[in-house]
């Protein structure tokens, strides 16, 4: 995997997210409508926990926005060029974190269909699904859940246990 770091996104990053958004080849055909016009904007970055991952040249590799309330994996995006490369694995990783130093005991995910599968390798269990939303979203998606552990109680329980 090339060399990246995760960084919170600012406002100044709104344009290079949309980009992302909008370049997306996950979101070709039947699911096009999801992203036709849609922008990340500079007032939803300030008001989420929107974290950009960059390589080391400050490329946009990625990005995911996880609102606190309610608990949602909101936003997810890897650049078709990072695909495959662990970016989106790592993402996960650092929502969960961040979920975690907030206190949330669990975060939804309402998935693009075709990436349920992802989800569900890093942990997360479906739960139900999601009808459809015409005009935008003409199909049913998977509705997920990260359940999120408490890093100290497992620490406890081991301790108590052992």
């Amino acid at each position: 995997m090339q060399s990246m770091k995760i960084r919170r996104a600012s406002g100044q990053d709104a344009e290079g997210l949309t980009a992302l958004v909008q370049k997306s080849g996950a979101y070709r055909g039947q699911y096009a409508t999801v992203i036709s016009g849609y922008r990340v904007t500079a007032d939803y970055i300030d008001r989420h926990k929107v974290f950009a991952a960059v390589d080391t040249t400050g490329r946009l590799l990625a990005f995911y926005a996880l609102v606190l309330e309610p608990a949602e994996l909101d936003l997810a995006f890897v650049s078709d060029q990072a695909q495959g490369a662990g970016v989106g694995r790592l993402l996960v990783e650092h929502m969960i974190d961040q979920a975690r130093e907030a206190g949330l005991p669990q975060v939804r995910v309402v998935s693009h269909p075709p990436a349920e599968q992802f989800y569900r390798r890093l942990g997360a269990e479906r739960v139900g699904k999601v009808p459809p939303s015409p005009p935008r979203v003409t199909w049913e998606r998977p509705e997920l859940r990260f359940a999120i552990v408490d890093r100290n109680a497992e620490r406890a329980d081991v301790t108590a246990t052992g």
